[in-house]
């Protein structure tokens, strides 16, 4: 299954799972019915700004597009080769994003993104109550990201924590490709207790 066919079939299925029509997406997220209609149809290869609007009205992240729906019928994996990781580039900012996480069910995703120099990429990222925290880890190249309204200029190195609850822009200002490893966790809210004495999930970062 390509990328774009794992997003057209991901956005169905998460659209028909909350019992949305066209309309009522549309009406959500502000993506027009037409544009979503097309990209369930894997005729049209949506921006990530289009993507977050869409998760924002299925109530999703933005990764949730990204997950292999076919998996589910199978006993998941827990290794994935590097020639079997999802890539998928964004039409407008051209920044790459690779899947790193295999498809065993986990509170952790990895993502491996190369970001072009001099773009700019605007994400509203209010997930309401899906306890999604993310880091981003820099490992080449130099980036400024603002969460909310607050800048942060990260080198080589550098590792940047925050909630998908607030806006988030990234930006490379530089003439140099930029590459980051992003980590997300899904955490229970406070206060909730888990049935059993498993491990817990890790507190990371977008």
């Amino acid at each position: 299954m390509d990328i774009n066919t794992r997003i057209a079939t991901r956005l169905r299925d998460l659209r028909d799972a909350r019992g949305y029509s066209l309309d009522t997406l549309a009406e959500r997220s502000g993506v027009s019915r037409s544009n979503i209609s097309l990209i369930e149809r894997g005729q049209s290869s949506p921006t990530a700004v289009v993507l977050d609007k869409l998760a924002i009205g299925l109530g999703v992240a933005l990764a949730s597009f990204f997950d292999d729906a076919s998996a589910a019928a199978q006993p998941p994996s827990p290794l994935i080769r590097m020639a079997d990781q999802p890539v998928w580039q964004d039409p407008a900012s051209g920044y790459v994003r690779r899947q790193l996480s295999p498809p065993a069910r986990s509170a952790l995703q990895l993502v491996d993104v190369v970001f072009p120099p001099g773009q700019r990429m605007a994400l509203e990222t209010a997930v309401n109550d899906a306890h999604i925290h993310q880091q981003v880890w820099m490992i080449e190249g130099r980036m400024e990201i603002t969460v909310g309204d607050t800048p942060w200029h990260l080198d080589e190195g550098d590792c940047l924590a925050m909630q998908l609850n607030q806006p988030i822009v990234f930006h490379n200002p530089t003439r140099k490709t930029a590459r980051y490893l992003v980590a997300l966790a899904t955490l229970a809210p406070q206060g909730f207790a888990p049935r059993t004495a498993s491990h817990s999930a890790p507190t990371p970062h977008t």
